[in-house]
């Protein structure tokens, strides 16, 4: 049996920061008081010294590469670098090889997981134009939800038959997510800018190709679909302004039936940018304005946009030094994310609490996952200790990604992690990641 005693911890949770202890026994945390005393000898006591203790944060879309291409990343290297990041659990993306779009293809990735994840996992189910039947057998209790691709990010599980995804929205109550950007628009615009520049097309026009426009056709008519249908709708990484209009704050979270979300790269880059980081901020959506930022920013502090996550993506360097038309989308982020946001925190853009609410309590509630994302009694013990005075460079040498680099490599950030429990296992403490592949399968409270 193992238990650990944090003591002296600013405690976030459910808009609250209190200070206080919390005893964690085998995987649950089992008390949480302003003061609480070691009842056995080899209870371990840690003092967070008055730092942050968060719930662990879940991030519901990365990209971990593993099967097929694992020359990127892999789920131990990927859930690794997640964990010292203080991401918990994941949801990954169903657009590895071969693509999750049969039950069985599915359940691989699981199995491997199993063996080799240090944080909590779920995998979203793919839809295409003529898998169905599949994607019906997909069960509720242990499958995050199903995650259909409306844009050209993804080659074949490009889904742009009308009827097929009317079929989808319509036959399942499960969550299903999307990716939106209108196909017939982005080659229009490729086709434009390859007839001014040929295959080099500078980066910073990707915003351009990949446009508001692409964005805001696409996300309006899922988002039309859903109300037509009924369908549980969750928009992945917004990046316009002129996608707020379809979002409402009007209603609680608990009662929304189309949620949506942001990427920490939509908040922290534009394309000004692209002078200076070029393809490494090349991400699909793609990082757009000052002007699309800031409404991001507006609409994620007044509550259209309901969570935070990464859709973290990885590639080499190698193939992220390739012209446009044949560079990647996507970046490394899961290590970075939660000390960027408290970056801003710390410049006054958000509050420790509001950060909390739309990375930890929101992913749970959005996707009804089973006792995770909240300190509470009888949780499992997913905690993160954050330190928001110890300032510290991103360099090549503390990057845990496979891929080895980071868009924010040579960026000073304020905050560190220095604690990671995953299911009551100190997994991270200060810099040092423990070989403890302790991550356990997400079930979810629904039928």
């Amino acid at each position: 049996m193992s238990t650990f005693l944090i003591k002296n911890a600013k405690i976030v949770n459910e808009g609250n920061i209190f200070e206080g202890d919390v005893l964690i026994e085998n995987d649950i945390i089992t008390e949480i008081a302003e003061k609480i005393s070691a009842k056995t000898s080899n209870c371990i006591i840690i003092d967070a010294e008055g730092n942050y203790l968060l719930p662990g944060v879940i991030d519901d879309q990365v990209h971990f590469r593993e099967p097929g291409l694992t020359h990127k990343g892999n789920i131990a290297s990927e859930s690794r670098a997640a964990i010292a990041g203080g991401i918990t659990s994941f949801i990954e993306q169903p657009n590895t090889v071969p693509n999750a779009v049969t039950q069985e293809l599915l359940e691989q990735k699981y199995q491997i997981a199993e063996n080799n994840s240090h944080a909590n996992y779920s995998f979203m189910m793919g839809g295409t134009n003529d898998n169905l039947e599949e994607v019906l057998k997909t069960n509720p209790r242990n499958v995050a939800g199903i995650k259909l691709f409306l844009g050209s990010s993804t080659g074949n599980m490009l889904v742009d038959n009308p009827e097929v995804l009317e079929q989808i929205f319509s036959s399942t109550k499960m969550l299903i997510a999307v990716h939106c950007e209108d196909e017939a628009t982005i080659r229009a615009n490729t086709e434009k800018y390859k007839e001014e520049f040929g295959d080099d097309i500078p980066m910073k026009y990707h915003h351009l190709i990949r446009s508001e426009e692409a964005c805001y056709i696409s996300s309006s008519k899922a988002i039309e679909l859903a109300k037509k249908t009924g369908a549980r709708l969750h928009v992945f990484h917004l990046s316009t302004a002129k996608e707020m209009e379809l979002f409402t704050n009007k209603i609680p979270l608990e009662q929304k039936k189309i949620t949506a979300e942001v990427c920490v790269h939509h908040l922290w880059f534009t394309d000004a940018d692209y002078e200076t980081k070029g393809s490494l901020i090349k991400w699909n959506p793609a990082v757009k304005t000052e002007k699309d930022r800031d409404a991001l920013w507006e609409a994620l502090l007044n509550d259209k946009i309901d969570v935070i996550a990464t859709d973290h993506a990885p590639h080499t360097l190698e193939e992220k030094t390739n012209k446009y038309l044949s560079c990647p989308s996507g970046g490394p982020l899961v290590q970075h994310a939660l000390v960027a946001m408290f970056e801003a925190h710390l410049k006054g853009k958000i509050s420790v609490e509001k950060i909390v609410e739309k990375m930890c309590h929101n992913p749970a509630k959005i996707f009804q996952i089973e006792k995770r994302g909240f300190i509470k009694e009888g949780y499992f013990a997913d905690l993160v200790i954050v330190n928001s005075q110890q300032p510290w460079t991103v360099k090549k040498e503390n990057i845990l990604y496979h891929c080895g680099w980071s868009p924010f490599e040579g960026t000073n950030f304020k905050s560190r992690v220095t604690h990671t429990f995953v299911n009551g296992k100190l997994v991270y403490e200060n810099g040092k990641v423990k070989e403890l592949k302790v991550g356990k399968r997400l079930l979810f409270e629904r039928e």
